[in-house]
């Protein structure tokens, strides 16, 4: 029992940072707010907070609340993300398999409640993308689904998520600077599967996983909603120029339509 309880702190410090540390519950919780916050900057280059971690060891289950990251320098002070809560379900039918090399399972991780602000600029340009392309510059381009090795030379077993889920995702888009409004949304939740395949990815190369796939789908639902809202716009000023040369055309003739109708 003591083995698995200790396999166990080891899959969530996984999941986090690629470490293994062993250590009390209060300091676990610290210390995986701190690597969320560390490792969200480093692949985000934004700063990332976290308001509290909560876990639940022996059931190898656990929950993140309040997790913020911030918008680039160039937007408004509006948070890019947030989040209510983050709950993780490890599978531990999985762990005996991590001694012969295979990765921790994890059943789902259920995003839920996030709000997602998408700020377009003049020229179309959006924080998101700005976001994911630092994401992009530092996820290991020669990433692997090989094992990578902890500090102490042990292989630190790969993540494999079967369902992550952004459930109830509030979408606010901003687009003023292209003359229209800030436009808000609920989306249907988000489903995402077999996040790493069979063998999982690299602990380390988790959280920027997480974060690509994750506003990636948020971008593409964005996209679509102002693609949407353009064609509204456009369908409305070409409403308005037929009101304005049906306006022109008529301009002078309603004295003359009046006296045929009154003959």
């Amino acid at each position: 029992m003591m083995k698995k309880l200790i396999i166990v702190l080891g899959v969530i410090i996984a999941v986090i940072g690629g470490v293994f540390w062993f250590i009390s519950s209060d300091q676990l919780n610290a210390l995986i707010k701190e690597q969320i916050e560390t490792q969200g900057h480093k692949f985000t280059e934004q700063t990332v907070a976290v308001e509290k971690v909560e876990m639940n060891i022996l059931q190898g289950a656990g929950t993140i609340n309040g997790l913020v990251i911030n918008n680039p320098t160039d937007y408004s002070t509006t948070p890019l993300f947030s989040l209510n809560e983050v709950t993780i379900d490890i599978n531990l039918a999985s762990l005996p398999k991590v001694k012969d090399g295979g990765p921790i399972i994890l059943d789902a991780v259920i995003i839920s409640s996030p709000e997602a602000f998408v700020e377009f600029t003049k020229s179309g340009r959006t924080n998101i993308q700005d976001v994911l392309d630092a994401v992009n510059r530092n996820t290991s381009k020669s990433a692997t689904q090989s094992q990578q090795t902890s500090e102490s030379g042990k292989l630190v077993p790969n993540i494999a998520i079967k369902k992550l889920v952004l459930a109830g995702v509030t979408l606010r888009a901003d687009l003023t600077a292209l003359g229209n409004t800030t436009h808000k949304k609920i989306l249907p939740d988000i489903n995402l599967a077999n996040i790493g395949s069979e063998k999982g990815i690299p602990a380390s190369e988790l959280g920027g996983t997480l974060i690509k796939k994750s506003l990636s789908a948020i971008w593409k639902s964005a996209k679509q909603e102002q693609e949407k809202i353009i064609k509204e716009q456009l369908k409305e000023k070409a409403k308005e120029k037929l009101k304005e040369k049906l306006g022109e055309k008529l301009k002078g003739k309603a004295p003359k339509l009046l006296n045929d109708l009154l003959g």
